[in-house]
């Protein structure tokens, strides 16, 4: 597999299918705390397919490929977790259709049209102690680096840093949605598994995230 020359979305997919297969073990810890501790299996499961068959997707077509991502992901993550990522790409596939690749305010758009993807598919909203705490503020985040003219890497650190704090602050909160949301106040006191995996891929993309983007 080579991972040369690639695109900003083609950098972001591969970094995020990296990330859930390295780190499985220890998203599967986080969601055992409260709940049936499947989730870092069930993402690594979807992304290891990525990564294995990325020479053979197509990505000429930007959307053609979130497309193709979204297909993968979904047929192969279990639980809610799989629809969830799955709808996600689709989302923002739809936003890039056309392009041949994304600048900034589009990529902001897609994460926009992603996170309202997430929210409608899984009946959440920002509060219910969801991947969708994290994600949002940090696509906050990135439309206020972009705005005040911040190159490629620093926004991405800053976006890294809100994610990882605002999916901390996620202990607070008790689960209005999935499995952990049956476990009531117990979910009180732990991270929320979903948030914690965006502030993990957002780190690694902050560690790896090219100059030349």
């Amino acid at each position: 597999m080579t991972d040369k020359l690639l695109q900003p979305v083609e950098f972001v997919v591969l970094t995020i299918a990296k990330t859930a297969v390295a780190n499985e073990k220890y998203f599967g810890e986080l969601d055992a705390v409260v709940g049936d501790g499947d989730f870092g299996y069930s993402l690594a499961r979807g992304f290891e397919l990525v990564v294995r068959d990325w020479d053979s997707f197509d990505r000429t077509d930007t959307a053609t490929f979130l497309r193709k991502v979204a297909v993968v992901v979904t047929g192969r993550v279990g639980g809610t977790s799989g629809p969830l990522w799955g709808t996600a790409f689709i989302r923002a596939a739809s936003v890039v259709a056309g392009k041949s690749e994304a600048d900034g305010a589009t990529a902001v758009a897609m994460l926009r049209a992603a996170i309202e993807g997430i929210a409608a598919r899984g009946n959440a909203s920002l509060g219910d102690k969801t991947l969708l705490d994290s994600l949002s503020p940090a696509t906050d985040e990135i439309e206020r680096q972009l705005a005040a003219g911040s190159d490629g890497p620093t926004t991405v650190r800053a976006a890294a840093a809100v994610a990882r704090s605002t999916a901390d602050e996620t202990a607070k909160l008790q689960a209005r949605r999935g499995r952990q949301a049956y476990t009531g106040e117990r979910s009180i006191g732990s991270v929320d598994p979903g948030a914690t995996a965006v502030a993990v891929i957002f780190e690694a993309l902050a560690e790896t995230w090219p100059a030349t983007f």
